[in-house]
């Protein structure tokens, strides 16, 4: 049972005092960590490490050995009580980890930060071992006793949903030695290497001109208006990735070994498998929504892609172009301040309640918002603990696409906001389902926009840009999808070369792009930048799943009666406590039929004859 202190996506950052200021984009909020300790040194932090650890020695004591006992107990000694102990814990752990782990990731050069971050995860790992037994030893239990305790004792069957759910590891889980083995060799293997990805990537430097940017600079580049500046942003990011690729290679190699491993001791028949199950997510469903995005790659990337390299004046844009503004987008950054409003008010469009949650984030101090050297790329929302409250980081350039993040990001803390009342055990949402409610904010934000615009070239360069961020969401991601499985099927053969994983992602990105992209000379260093893949591996599927599943919600809100809100809402507040198929019962929709994914990808099909129209309109 080890700390997580690695959110999904990127990370970030130390408690700051004051706003970033930027003259085209206004005052850039800091988020403020002192809402979770007053700081690294603090006696208040100091003395919960100290209690986090007597307190799992305490539990380890007092229940190790005795839950099937318990099980025929109420009260102070039943089930329920050792379950709520353990949730009182996993809020404290949970509390400690994402301090030291935002801290850390808000400057990965530091030192300093450093050294907190890998002490911190050390003795959370220590801690840990003490309440490892506490899973094995509940799916030990024969499940009709279980399921007679929680008929007999309300207290028990509260946490229904939770002991269910954790049944589904018992095939997999291994004698308890062994699992602490695992659990204490990680801080030297896999979480070793995550580090030093992390470190690595932060520390890159990309020469354009005189000057040397960090990665996120340089990729934003990549939506410049001129050529040359996407083309020079291009080969710097491939020099450097070429000059560092042995480190990504051997990063890689370790954690996919790592992983089969683990796999093999478990007993696992697909390499996705363990994913699956940690998404709480049939395969047949996964490869159904693969199979199905795959088959719509002609009509969905190659067709988009052609007419933009026609639009842009090319037979054939390089892959430096894919992400390029259309002349029709109007060329300018959008300030932080109309951001905020855009987001706010297309969320209180839809509901006054989740416009009123997500402003808490911007008048609490919960974002992070400035781009800076050190800090990690990219953008995410962090849960941390429900007797706290989410943190959301961003590398905020005043872009359009910098917009939809926003919009993104704060989806999923409204509904870690609304989650968090199931407790530290039962608020965290699979990452299938994770991905619905920020994909549903980024598409109520972009009809507001689209409702309101009236001007064709605007609205053909809004569309453009929704349509690229869906093949980025569902066609990218599960090209991603497709090349992770090729490489950890690779890597059972033995170790993988630079060369060999290079060809494997060239393989998967002309498969995906298409004839209308080049893919020349340097791109295929480009896999290793993707944190995904080494932090999370077959995560990326999630947002396809996302994407496609908020597409049919959405038509089903356009279409819908009073009460979709109130729907949506008991979702989002049911955190990991239900299956997707009982979650997206009441909108009459079902992941296990294959025509779902043919309707979600429909959506993104008839932006693109939208396009289309507009374009022989002109």
């Amino acid at each position: 049972m080890s700390r997580d202190l690695h959110p999904a996506r990127a990370f970030s950052a130390a408690p700051a005092a004051a706003p970033a200021s930027d003259a085209a984009l206004g005052d850039l909020p800091l988020w403020n960590l002192t809402h979770l300790y007053p700081s690294q040194t603090s006696d208040v932090f100091r003395a919960d490490l100290e209690r986090a650890a007597t307190d799992a020695v305490a539990f380890e004591a007092k229940w190790k050995g005795k839950l099937a006992e318990a099980a025929g107990l109420t009260g102070d000694n039943g089930l329920a009580a050792a379950i709520r102990d353990m949730d009182v814990l996993e809020d404290l752990l949970g509390r400690i980890a994402s301090f030291a782990g935002l801290t850390y990731y808000s400057d990965m050069t530091n030192a300093e930060n450093g050294k907190f971050f890998g002490d911190v995860q050390a003795k959370l790992t220590d801690i840990s071992a003490h309440l490892l037994f506490f899973s094995l030893e509940l799916n030990r239990i024969d499940d009709a006793v279980v399921d007679r305790a929680m008929d007999a004792d309300p207290a028990l069957a509260h946490y229904r949903p939770w002991i269910v759910d954790l049944r589904k590891d018992k095939p997999f889980q291994l004698e308890d030695r062994i699992e602490q083995l695992f659990l204490e060799k990680s801080m030297t293997g896999a979480a070793a290497f995550n580090r030093l990805f992390d470190e690595t990537l932060a520390s890159l430097r990309f020469k354009i001109g005189e000057q040397e940017l960090p990665l996120e600079a340089t990729l934003n580049m990549l939506q410049d208006a001129d050529p040359a500046v996407r083309e020079t942003a291009a080969k710097a990011l491939s020099k450097t990735f070429k000059d560092n690729i042995r480190i990504f290679v051997l990063v890689t190699n370790t954690l996919a070994k790592d992983k089969e491993i683990s796999d093999r001791w478990r007993g696992f028949d697909d390499i996705a498998d363990s994913r699956h199950l940690a998404n709480r997510v049939e395969r047949e469903v996964v490869d159904a929504l693969a199979a199905a995005v795959r088959d719509a790659y002609p009509r969905l990337s190659h067709r988009y892609y052609t007419m933009k390299a026609k639009w842009l004046g090319m037979d054939q844009m390089n892959y430096w172009d894919r992400n390029a503004p259309l002349k029709e987008t109007p060329d300018r950054l959008i300030p932080w301040n109309e951001a905020k409003e855009t987001v706010l008010s297309a969320y209180g469009a839809f509901a006054p309640e989740m416009a009123e949650i997500a402003g808490r984030f911007f008048d609490e101090q919960w974002i992070d918002a400035p781009a800076r050297p050190g800090k990690a790329p990219g953008a995410f929302a962090h849960p941390t603990v429900p007797s706290a409250h989410p943190y959301v980081l961003l590398n905020y350039l005043g872009k359009p696409r910098d917009v939809m993040t926003l919009a993104h990001e704060l989806g999923h803390g409204v509904h870690q906001v609304l989650a968090g009342a199931q407790g530290p055990l039962m608020s965290q949402t699979p990452l299938t389902l994770a991905e619905t409610a920020s994909v549903f904010g980024e598409m109520l934000t972009f009809r507001a926009l689209l409702d309101r615009t009236t001007d064709a070239r605007e609205r053909k360069a809004m569309l453009a840009q929704k349509v690229e961020d869906m093949i980025n969401t569902v066609v990218r991601q599960i090209a991603f999808y497709e090349f992770e499985r090729k490489v950890h099927t690779a890597r059972k053969e033995g170790e993988l070369t630079a060369e060999k994983i290079g060809e494997l992602w060239l393989s998967v990105q002309s498969e995906s792009l298409g004839p209308a992209i080049r893919i020349s000379e340097g791109y295929e260093t480009w896999w290793a930048y993707i944190p995904h893949f080494i932090h999370s591996p077959f995560y990326v599927y999630a947002y396809a799943f996302g994407d496609c599943l908020v597409n049919s919600l959405y038509a089903v809100y356009r279409n819908a009666e009073d009460g979709f809100q109130q729907k949506y809402f008991e979702l989002l507040k049911a955190g990991g406590t239900k299956h997707h198929s009982e979650l997206l019962a009441p909108f009459d929709l079902d992941a296990t039929d294959p025509s779902f994914w043919a309707k979600g990808l429909s959506m993104i099909e008839g932006l693109i004859d939208e396009l289309e129209a507009l374009d022989k309109a002109s």
